[in-house]
């Protein structure tokens, strides 16, 4: 009772946050990361004051991507939404924000109405990075990119609602990227216009998980309470980080879990242990390359369930090294690599794999990730990753 209780607290968890590390969207929550960490080694400095706010109203209009055939009887409904929202202009407070150019930070809340009873609505709670390109007195361009969670009240249930297979639980994590355009109405008030793409999934946790895609058209207010806003002085700390050139070894250990399939709902342990190095290679960057091992016990219900018989099965434990990247917002960091499997008695899978996470330091030297693995774009598993840099 103890062990099923553990997997649904899990599950629940690793929802919450699995798709947050799907492909490059991940960028936003980094950058947002970053002004969490205005005090960064600036114990007894005075804080700077804070940058102005941005408050948004949005409607939303959209469609259903059919992207695969297996959920085109639910692509037949045009969605509409709401979305509220807040955002703090970054002013040089901290020194990434004047390497990205003082992007906005945001916090958004999401409502949508499938107008579809096998889908009904979603509720979503999001934080975004919101990067300008072309900004005048009056109009600004940008590129907004952001993750969060998502709830849906009518998730696929084998008995009551077995047609929703794009979303098969309630808690999902979703990421948006979007173009903006706003153009100054008034001294405070602006119009924005938008296209952009909503998109919904667990990350393979659980299963039928096909995802939902929702390219979106909007139109609303923001609200400025300063434009144009006048960044603070650059600072010495802006220019070149102490620790740049310097090399560094770290340990970790993760856990995750992952279903097999429909038929089956159980839950299977996946762990895995890494030893890596790095070397900070310039102000936003750090090179890493690292050696780890795997366990899926997964696998092994597999090969019980499909192995003529159970004698001299082949061992799942797998072993793996990966050249990788991580992209620095201060205590914050957006993690890419490319692995190599170099011992895999057991081909579940290519041989090779990629990983794409955020990096979290805790103090100087104990971290945590939430990473997505990856094969050939299909999600694996969901790594909750404790690490030690020494």
């Amino acid at each position: 009772m103890a062990r099923r209780v553990g997997f649904a607290i899990f599950e629940r968890l690793a929802s919450w946050f699995s798709m947050m590390i799907r492909y490059k969207v991940l960028l936003s929550s980094l950058l947002l990361g970053g002004s969490i960490s205005q005090s960064w080694g600036q114990a007894g400095k005075p804080a700077e004051p804070a940058g102005p706010l941005v408050i948004g109203a949005y409607g939303l209009g959209s469609f259903v991507v059919a992207h695969t055939p297996s959920v085109k009887h639910l692509s037949v409904s045009h969605p509409t939404g709401v979305e509220l929202n807040v955002q703090r202009q970054t002013n040089g407070s901290a020194p990434w924000h004047a390497w990205y150019r003082y992007p906005k930070i945001g916090f958004a809340l999401t409502y949508y109405d499938y107008h579809n009873p096998v889908l009904g609505q979603s509720y979503a709670a999001g934080v975004y990075i919101n990067k300008s390109f072309w900004r005048t007195r009056r109009q600004e361009l940008n590129f907004r990119i952001g993750t969060g969670v998502g709830y849906f009240p009518q998730a696929y249930d084998r008995e009551t609602n077995h047609k929703n297979t794009i979303v098969s639980s309630r808690l999902n994590a979703t990421i948006q990227t979007r173009l903006e355009y706003d153009v100054a109405l008034s001294e405070r008030v602006g119009l924005l216009l938008g296209l952009g793409l909503n998109h919904y999934s667990n990350g393979a946790t659980s299963k039928p998980n096909f995802g939902i895609n929702l390219p979106t058209v909007l139109l609303g207010l923001n609200y400025h309470q300063q434009r144009p806003f006048s960044p603070l002085p650059i600072g010495e700390a802006a220019l070149m980080p102490p620790d740049v050139g310097r090399s560094f070894l770290e340990i970790s250990t993760t856990a995750g879990v992952k279903q097999l399939d429909v038929q089956n709902s159980q839950k299977y342990w996946v762990n895995s242990v890494t030893v890596a190095a790095g070397r900070r290679v310039n102000r936003k960057s750090n090179l890493v390359v690292g050696l780890e091992g795997f366990y899926d016990r997964s696998l092994a219900a597999e090969l019980r369930d499909t192995a003529r018989t159970t004698d001299n099965l082949p061992d799942v434990k797998k072993a793996g090294v990966y050249l990788g990247h991580e992209l620095l917002f201060g205590r914050l960091a957006f993690v890419s690599h490319l692995g190599f499997y170099v011992y895999n008695p057991y081909k579940s899978n290519k041989f090779y794999y990629e990983r794409l996470g955020l990096k979290y330091f805790f103090t100087e030297r104990f971290f945590g990730n939430i990473d997505l693995k990856v094969h050939r774009g299909a999600a694996d598993v969901v790594e909750c990753r404790l690490g030690m840099r020494l």
